[in-house]
């Protein structure tokens, strides 16, 4: 891989991790953001989906890294469904399109594993290729078409991490291990569902994989840490890196699933979601469980952190920023 890289969505927690360790190893980084503007790095301030890009954007790039999206909305509108096919979709094209002009030699695509629907089979892999079902999915899907089969770029690689995890304040991560602080977080029983996830650390690790090795090109990998957490097990190892004592009590499952239906009526009456409904509590207590076998074989992909040991850290990062 040459001297020479593009990040997009360099201002987000990714993004950002990603661009310094691209310029600690020596790379020239230049970034992309929608909002934000650097005067200390080469960077530019473009949205994607209302600016032409620049002629200059591409100009000298070997590898770009595209993380630039629109995130999953919990409560999505149909102003959000439309975005996010203007953002995801046709703001992935307007870049791949500036990367051919420019004979850019990569193009390593951050996707989700939300980009295909479920599958029977567990955990699931990249051999699961039915489309989403949802709006957010549906247009990252038709995004990783656009990458892999459009013919833009020689070595075009999608990733699709788990959810990540690591020093942020932001996602359900930090919002469960606050509300636990403060008491508003219930012990769940162990239901033994399967969740995973990966340190932002290694999904960085995993995309310079993706663009140095000439075997990924053309391919899907799924990034987790190997790992499959239980919300219960979430649940007490943030107790225990907080300091609070171990709880043996937990709350009947009867009796939240009667409080989902409640906020399922609620959200009926006030014509938007109730913060806690059944599709909210099929997220506490459902799996989502995703294999990374495909990277760690092909690639030599190995995490190097796992959600219990990184607990602690995260916590006094998020004592530091309250």
């Amino acid at each position: 891989m040459k001297k020479s890289c593009l990040v997009t969505g360099a201002s987000g927690f990714i993004g950002e991790r990603l661009a310094w360790h691209l310029s600690q190893k020596g790379f020239k980084v230049r970034v992309l953001n929608r909002r934000v503007k650097s005067d200390k790095i080469d960077s530019y301030r473009i949205d994607l989906v209302e600016d032409n890009v620049p002629s200059n954007l591409c100009a000298d790039i070997d590898t770009i890294f595209h993380l630039a999206g629109k995130a999953h909305a919990l409560t999505e509108t149909h102003q959000d469904e439309a975005e996010y096919f203007q953002v995801n979709t046709e703001g992935t094209r307007k870049l791949l399109e500036s990367a051919k002009r420019e004979g850019v030699q990569r193009f390593i695509f951050f996707s989700s594993v939300k980009a295909v629907g479920s599958s029977l089979n567990q955990p699931m892999d990249e051999t699961v290729t039915e489309p989403a079902d949802e709006p957010y999915g549906q247009s990252k899907y038709e995004a990783e078409q656009l990458v892999l089969h459009g013919g833009y770029v020689p070595h075009s690689v999608v990733i699709r991490p788990s959810l990540v995890y690591g020093n942020t304040e932001k996602g359900n991560l930090p919002r469960m291990i606050n509300a636990i602080r403060s008491g508003y977080f219930p012990p769940f029983p162990e239901v033994h569902n399967k969740r995973s996830m990966v340190h932002v650390e290694d999904v960085v690790q995993a995309a310079l994989l993706a663009a140095e090795n000439p075997k990924a090109a053309g391919q899907i990998y799924i990034v987790s840490d190997g790992r499959a957490y239980s919300t219960r097990e979430m649940y007490d190892w943030i107790c225990e890196a907080l300091g609070k004592p171990p709880s043996s009590f937990n709350v009947p499952m009867a009796l939240l699933q009667a409080l989902a239906k409640v906020g399922d009526g609620l959200g009926r009456l006030r014509g938007r979601r109730f913060f806690f409904d059944s599709d909210a509590l099929d997220k506490l207590i459902g799996s989502a469980w995703y294999s990374s076998a495909k990277i760690e074989r092909e690639l030599g992909f190995r995490s190097v952190h796992d959600l219990q040991g990184s607990l602690p850290g995260i916590v006094r990062y998020l004592e530091r920023k309250s």
